[in-house]
């Protein structure tokens, strides 16, 4: 069997060719080149110049330029000084006060002094009670003076021609704060007999426990018929509004309430 009845081989298994000198070639080529661009470009395109700002220029007004002349009249004619206070004319003289010092009243005229009044000391026992408040005497009603004494009643508003004056109980209200209660409002409803059925806290007194005793007060009141009148508004009750105008017959309760702090 020769070599030219062979099949050649499909790798080539020949030793790799030094190339060591074509790419130390490229290199420096390359080398050549990019200091070539360098030198171009530095010559043809020069570096880029900042542009500074204009000078600040400053204009100064002289009395021997006709322009600043000018501007200097338009100014002093156009100042809103000179509307609100009053020019004296060239040819007045100006007035000056003289300086006059200051005369104190006393130095012309001497205050007569008081004499103090002589000193007595107070040689008597002191008290052993202790220092404390005047306490004030209750005034008591009694028979001889009636008008002093005010019961609480209620103001009803626009009743009807049937019914008459309200007739009231007995009834003792009882305070739970000392303060004086406000007037109370309440929303009433009147039978035909003069009886209130219904009653509706409107306004409060400001005492709760106080307007729940002026409810009962409203509900135990009566008012009396006058014939045989229509009592109702249209309905089966007459709806209207009771104010109770509190009197000087408020007791203030003994017992702690609820509202007072222990």
């Amino acid at each position: 069997m020769n070599a030219s009845s062979v099949a050649p081989l499909v790798f080539s298994w020949a030793p790799p060719r030094k190339r060591l000198g074509a790419l130390m070639v490229f290199l420096i080529l390359s080398l050549l080149l990019h200091a070539f661009c360098f030198y171009i470009f530095q010559i043809v395109y020069p570096p880029t110049v900042a542009l500074m700002p204009p000078p600040a220029r400053v204009t100064l007004i002289s009395p021997d330029d006709p322009e600043s002349l000018a501007l200097l009249r338009w100014v002093e004619a156009e100042d809103p000084a000179l509307t609100t206070t009053t020019q004296r004319l060239p040819e007045t003289k100006s007035f000056v006060l003289p300086p006059v010092p200051h005369r104190p009243s006393y130095a012309s005229h001497q205050p007569k002094l008081k004499t103090l009044p002589p000193l007595i000391p107070d040689l008597s026992v002191p008290s052993s009670a202790a220092i404390g408040p005047v306490r004030l005497p209750r005034m008591k009603a009694n028979a001889s003076a009636p008008g002093l004494e005010r019961k609480t009643n209620a103001n009803f508003a626009d009743l009807p021609a049937a019914l008459g004056n309200p007739v009231f109980a007995d009834f003792k209200f009882h305070l739970a704060r000392p303060d004086a209660p406000a007037n109370a409002s309440f929303r009433v409803a009147i039978d035909e007999r003069g009886a209130i059925r219904f009653c509706f806290l409107d306004e409060s007194s400001g005492d709760p426990a106080l307007d729940e005793q002026a409810r009962n007060f409203l509900q135990l009141c009566r008012l009396k018929t006058k014939g045989n009148s229509p009592v109702s508004n249209g309905s089966a009750l007459f709806w209207t509004t009771a104010t109770i105008l509190w009197g000087n017959d408020l007791a203030l309760s003994s017992g702690p309430s609820a509202n007072s702090s222990p």
